[in-house]
């Protein structure tokens, strides 16, 4: 696939997806968030993807969110159906997804990393919601995710201000697994992806189905529930590959089944 606003990279089981409009601190217009999505779409589609990372060009913004400047001169833009960035509606991506976020995360740059599974941040990284302060609202599910990924109060007080918030503090409310220096921060992303290619993909993904769709629902109930990943785990040949190899004391060969 031919990209001119992101790049889109495959190797071995991960997958890296680079926004790559860095001369407006990869702020994304409609033709950047409809590479994103079908960036997003190979993702859940190749069988050899495992894991994604997704992350901006150069170290002064992982993404600044909606392009302001072109949203003033041709209106409010038109989203793909799996939301903005491609990712921020899309409710059935079972594969892992890390956001490395490079700098600033703002506005819908913070709501992608907010739809990832694991976010890593450089030092100098930060994250904001400031749409209130341009007559907007982080209507593509930071008003949503926020509050449920830190306490509410907190997520209240970022949302009515637009304030920043440096990643140390991201760190300590729980909304990044892990702070880095910026030169480290691609090796730190890779690292984690790293980990989760050592484990069954199909184990990983079922795992992202029933804690997801599970979220919000009596503890009864959500481990009850029907997830068809899980029950496809139960039935795969993976199941016993898995305890095969550990009894065998060797590594595993997943097959994805």
């Amino acid at each position: 696939m031919n990209f001119e606003f992101i790049t889109y990279e495959k190797e071995g089981h991960l997958a890296m997806i680079t926004i790559n409009r860095p001369e407006v601190m990869n702020a994304l217009h409609p033709p950047a968030n409809r590479e994103l999505a079908a960036a997003w779409d190979d993702v859940a589609a190749d069988r050899d993807v495992w894991v994604a990372i997704i992350s901006g060009a150069g170290d002064r913004a992982f993404s600044a969110g909606n392009d302001l400047k072109w949203t003033a001169a041709h209106g409010v833009p038109e989203l793909p159906p799996s939301g903005f960035g491609g990712i921020c509606s899309r409710f059935d991506l079972w594969k892992p997804v890390i956001a490395a976020v490079n700098g600033l995360a703002l506005g819908g740059g913070f709501e992608i990393a907010l739809a990832a599974d694991i976010i890593v941040a450089a030092e100098h990284a930060r994250f904001g919601l400031p749409e209130p302060r341009v007559g907007l609202l982080a209507a593509a599910g930071g008003v949503h995710r926020l509050p449920r990924q830190i306490p509410f109060k907190l997520a209240m007080g970022l949302m009515l201000t637009g304030r920043h918030l440096p990643a140390k503090d991201a760190h300590r409310f729980g909304i990044v697994n892990e702070v880095v220096p910026g030169s480290e921060l691609a090796a730190a992303a890779r690292q984690w992806a790293t980990e989760i290619e050592k484990c069954c993909p199909l184990s990983v993904q079922a795992s992202k189905q029933a804690a997801r769709m599970g979220e919000g629902r009596p503890l009864a109930e959500a481990m009850t529930a029907h997830y068809p990943l899980v029950e496809a785990l139960w039935r795969s040949e993976d199941v016993v590959e898995g305890v095969r190899a550990f009894a065998e004391k060797r590594e595993p060969r997943w097959r994805g089944a």
